[in-house]
């Protein structure tokens, strides 16, 4: 009878170790799960989207230069042929043009005119300084000046479903839409602390944390992100709990099948 009861303690003590694993799998505060809760608003200012970002280094550019003589304009689109490129998106092969890569001097090399220092500059103020270059130098009359960014691409990291690094295809992605390619925030993250890390053209972190249970993300300069942004979703502690018991519970269950074992073995 002895090593009876003493086997039935140690099966309901397995028993209790499960249901607390399971039960701190499923105690997360479900208020914490749903972003805004914190907001009753019926109206909310954005921030600014039309605030243009400075050009950064490895900035990879479309420049499209178009006039009224087609094979003069031609010569200044050459770099943008087209060349085979990976979707980071979509993990698909796509074909985009391969453009004007801004060099670590924040540089670039234009035909005829030659080097041109566009880091910290937007793309509106280098349109600008390329038609009024080649219309003093009388390369080219009335030119249309088209930029583009063709490398425009975030990380997302932490405790979302699909952490990477994502490029997109336009230049204004928000946060919201960042995490939504990310797969959104597990319900291990924390909503209330999502971090941006952002680089400027000199290389300076910035660091500017987000509560996605605030409307005043909305208002945020860091709302609409800029391309390099990193954002970073912190754990919850109960991630850390269960990451704790996870590993700890196999550990108990194998001393607990030796105990086991061990108590069948012996006589009483």
């Amino acid at each position: 009878m002895g090593g009876y009861a003493k086997r039935q303690q140690v099966i309901f003590l397995a028993l209790f170790l499960t249901v607390v694993y399971f039960t701190l799998d499923s105690c997360v505060n479900a208020q914490k799960l749903v972003y805004f809760s914190g907001s009753n608003k019926s109206f909310i200012a954005t921030a600014n989207s039309s605030v243009e970002a400075p050009i950064q280094k490895n900035d990879l550019l479309s420049i499209s230069i178009n006039s009224l003589n087609a094979d003069a304009s031609l010569l200044f689109n050459g770099p943008n042929i087209s060349a085979t490129a990976i979707n980071s998106v979509t993990n698909i092969g796509s074909t985009q043009p391969s453009g004007y890569l801004v060099n670590p001097r924040g540089e670039i090399t234009f035909p005829i005119i030659g080097v041109i220092k566009v880091a910290g500059i937007t793309k509106s103020e280098l349109a600008l300084m390329l038609t009024k270059q080649l219309e003093d130098r009388k390369l080219l009359i009335d030119p249309i000046v088209t930029i583009r960014h063709l490398n425009f691409r975030v990380s997302v990291l932490g405790e979302v479903s699909k952490p990477g690094v994502f490029t997109v295809p336009n230049e204004k992605l928000s946060l919201l839409e960042a995490l939504g390619l990310a797969g959104d925030i597990t319900i291990y993250g924390k909503k209330d602390n999502v971090l941006i890390i952002r680089e400027d053209e000199n290389a300076n972190k910035t660091m500017n944390r987000i509560d996605m249970n605030s409307d005043s993300v909305f208002s945020s300069p860091f709302y609409y992100l800029r391309s390099n942004d990193i954002i970073y979703v912190e754990p919850s502690e109960n991630r850390v709990m269960k990451e704790r018991y996870t590993q700890l519970l196999p550990i108990a269950f194998g001393m607990l099948s030796f105990g086991i074992i061990m108590i069948d073995r012996v006589k009483f």
